[in-house]
């Protein structure tokens, strides 16, 4: 403690120019968010990228947000101040700097960063599982119409009501991720070889699934500030690009999206679906290394 009645600060730890750092980060958001906001400012939908601000509740203001992680001071930083979790310190030259206040973080956070530690290491420890072919999003559309139901996206079906049902009927349904198959229709869930359940998570989330990958993002922002700004940033670019393979394999005819159909009822379909899955699965796993080294640091704290 110094005179100040700042922590002081260990030699080795401040990181000078780290403005530019900032700033880069920042500029990477707005272009992995442009088409986002795009839509967003001519009052459209976007079927395929509302869900990275939806389902996750991704504010752009917060992605642009450039956090050092645990254990930096930013030496000049007097904005941080008022972020949550922040704190400042007296710098060895007699300056003031801000850091993460690990303690008052994990005092607050130290439940979910355990939670995280515990399902990104057992799904990281798990071979993938590569034969879904995306059928979690047929399964969340099947017998809709039959039943009086909208569909989740205002999109046409690619091969219509019959047709979709029909690659439900005749595919094994095993969707490992529960957040998926909340979604089913009720028609839809006893096909289903798999039960998941939300207090079976930890057990049953396997690296292969499009879903526990893209999740890599939530789990990122769960932690917050105590996340070095490039992993949130990576991890959501990768959520985006799955997002599209995702949309891409559906049900739903995103042509006017520009994208062209993985047409997993076919072999050349389940071929390239599985090819871009173990593609996500390895960028994942990279992802998952480092989100488990930011955990294992704050608990150690």
């Amino acid at each position: 403690m110094t005179a100040t009645g700042r922590p002081a600060v260990p030699q080795g730890s401040v990181v000078g120019g780290w403005r530019r750092r900032a700033d880069a980060h920042a500029a990477r958001a707005d272009a992995l968010t442009a088409v986002w906001r795009d839509a967003r400012d001519r009052g459209r939908k976007h079927a395929i990228e509302d869900f990275l601000f939806t389902y996750y509740p991704t504010r752009v203001a917060h992605l642009r947000r450039w956090h050092p992680g645990a254990g930096v001071v930013l030496p000049g930083a007097a904005e941080h101040s008022s972020w949550r979790w922040y704190r400042d310190v007296t710098l060895p030259d007699g300056g003031t700097g801000a850091t993460l206040d690990v303690a008052a973080f994990l005092a607050e956070r130290g439940g979910t960063v355990r939670y995280v530690r515990s399902l990104v290491g057992a799904t990281a420890g798990r071979p993938g599982t590569f034969g879904c072919f995306g059928l979690h999003e047929w399964a969340m559309v099947y017998r809709d119409r039959e039943a009086g139901r909208d569909h989740r996206h205002p999109l046409p079906l690619r091969l219509g009501t019959a047709g979709t049902d029909d690659v439900v009927e005749s595919h094994r349904i095993g969707c490992s991720h529960i957040d998926a198959f909340r979604f089913f229709t009720p028609e839809a869930r006893e096909r289903n070889t798999l039960r998941p359940t939300r207090e079976r998570q930890v057990a049953m989330e396997q690296p292969g699934c499009l879903h526990a990958n893209m999740d890599l993002y939530k789990w990122c922002q769960k932690l917050g500030p105590a996340v070095p700004g490039e992993l949130p940033l990576d991890a959501f670019e990768l959520a985006r690009d799955i997002r599209y393979t995702d949309m891409a394999a559906s049900p739903y005819d995103v042509a006017g999206y520009g994208v062209e159909p993985v047409a997993i009822e076919t072999a050349s379909g389940k071929a390239e679906y599985v090819r871009r899955q173990r593609a996500f699965a390895e960028r994942a796993q990279v992802l998952r290394g480092r989100l488990l080294e930011v955990c294992d640091a704050l608990l150690a704290v």
